[in-house]
């Protein structure tokens, strides 16, 4: 909240005012980044409904004027665990529920997805409401960050589709051959929806996944994987 204050403070009193027509101000979009980084990295914890899961460093610029020239943000230390697991009074990140909100249908549409969170294994295992944060109007304020930050059309909708490969990703299920240790796909609706919305080929996300590439001295050899390994590289991927 103090770092928010302050650069409010900085905005205000050395605004540029130039306006891009395609996005915000500079001063905007250095108070809209906030935004669209808590969405992405702020969780409920145990202790608090908005805690920040990663640790940010914002550079910001002064001209010769005294005036916002530019400013920077360096993000590090995001707890990435988050994204496929989460204690029972825990939450993952706020993204997942603002869009499950029904706040934009079209996006569930896009995604492939319902409204309900319980269809999803990677965003159900703690709390899926919290009632401080109304996940709808959220995700209104995450989607005008966006444009605010100009992000053209095309690259907010592959955010979101990414975002909801995550969540297929957690329903993704395997088993092992008979008398092999070797692991197979238990059907492909979750590979098949993921793989769409990362623009890859199903049938190639799931030989990737279950017979991996690996470089051995300069040659590459595709080696096995077990059931417990192929989860392993799916919550690696989320």
């Amino acid at each position: 909240v103090n770092t928010k204050r302050v650069i409010q403070y900085f905005a205000s009193i050395a605004a540029v005012g130039k306006r891009d027509p395609s996005k915000g101000t500079l001063e905007d979009q250095i108070i809209q980044a906030n935004p669209a980084l808590e969405a992405f990295g702020n969780a409920k914890t145990l202790r608090n409904d908005n805690s920040s899961r990663f640790g940010k460093f914002i550079r910001i610029h002064f001209g010769t004027s005294g005036k916002l020239s530019s400013a920077d943000v360096e993000t590090y230390l995001l707890e990435k665990s988050r994204c496929t697991f989460q204690l029972k009074a825990e939450r993952n990140y706020h993204i997942f529920y603002q869009i499950l909100s029904n706040q934009k249908p079209e996006l569930l549409d896009l995604l492939l997805i319902t409204n309900n969170p319980y269809d999803y294994a990677y965003i159900s295992q703690g709390e899926v409401t919290v009632a401080s944060i109304n996940d709808a109007e959220e995700l209104m304020a995450t989607d005008s960050a966006f444009d605010v930050l100009g992000f053209t059309p095309e690259e907010k909708m592959g955010v979101y589709k990414l975002t909801g490969a995550i969540m297929h990703y957690g329903n993704m299920r395997f088993k092992q051959k008979q008398r092999e240790e070797q692991a197979e796909s238990d059907g492909t609706e979750a590979a098949d929806k993921s793989a769409y919305l990362m623009g890859l080929n199903s049938a190639d996300l799931i030989k990737g996944l279950c017979h991996p590439r690996v470089k051995v001295g300069n040659e590459y050899v595709t080696k096995g994987q077990s059931v417990d390994q192929v989860y392993y590289s799916i919550g690696a991927v989320a």
